[in-house]
């Protein structure tokens, strides 16, 4: 990973201080002080059991959904766009857009017991790559036209990602890299999705028609 060595080159305390600072910011979930504050409850221990905005809404209404929604992807574009303002070094800002994430799902001041992070790395590809975002996009609409359900679509996009930024990107070696970095992104939120990924599969399988064999005799 030549594209993340020779950080020393680089202003080692500012590396470590936009990392921080990206990574509390990723930190500060919504959509857990909106239910706290509203209904003296922890979401996690809610639905689905998630932070996100879908986990809220289901608690707090429509209006509480959209707010959680708007600052998950809000931190994710603000930890990108600060990054950017404090350093021309893309390799920090690829930092920051992966300890924003990291907060999000792993939020020290809550156990490391977060959201799953799809909103936030939304967020923070957009600033980061805006094509990357297009094309997370048009791979979600291609995949949720079959299978007609949000959660399976959108983790299929993302894992897609990796690929489309070495098409995307002329340079070969910078592409190698930022397909290792935005890698690193897509296993983040499918690490925090598993059990939903399982659970979708199963799902999308089930109304296709494909079922196990049952053991022979």
């Amino acid at each position: 990973m030549a594209w993340f060595e020779n950080l020393h080159s680089a202003n080692l305390s500012q590396a470590s201080g936009i990392c921080l600072c990206a990574y509390l910011l990723g930190c500060f979930t919504a959509g857990y002080y909106l239910v706290r504050l509203r209904l003296g409850e922890d979401i996690r221990e809610l639905g689905s059991g998630g932070t996100g905005a879908r986990n809220v809404g289901r608690a707090l209404g429509k209006s509480y959904f959209l707010l959680t929604l708007l600052f998950d992807f809000g931190k994710g574009c603000f930890a990108v766009w600060g990054a950017r303002h404090f350093t021309t070094d893309d390799r920090l800002v690829a930092l920051a857009m992966l300890a924003v994430v990291a907060g999000h799902i792993w939020p020290a001041q809550l156990r490391f017991r977060g959201g799953k992070g799809m909103s936030t790395a939304l967020g923070a590809l957009l600033v980061y790559d805006p094509r990357l975002a297009m094309a997370f996009v048009v791979l979600f609409l291609c995949t949720f036209a079959l299978a007609r359900r949000i959660v399976l679509p959108g983790l299929f996009a993302l894992a897609c990602l990796p690929v489309a930024s070495i098409w995307l990107v002329d340079d070969p070696t910078r592409a190698v890299h930022e397909a290792v970095c935005i890698s690193i992104l897509a296993g983040q939120v499918l690490v925090a999705h598993r059990k939903n990924l399982f659970e979708e599969i199963s799902h999308f399988a089930g109304r296709r028609g494909i079922h196990p064999k049952p053991d022979q005799p």
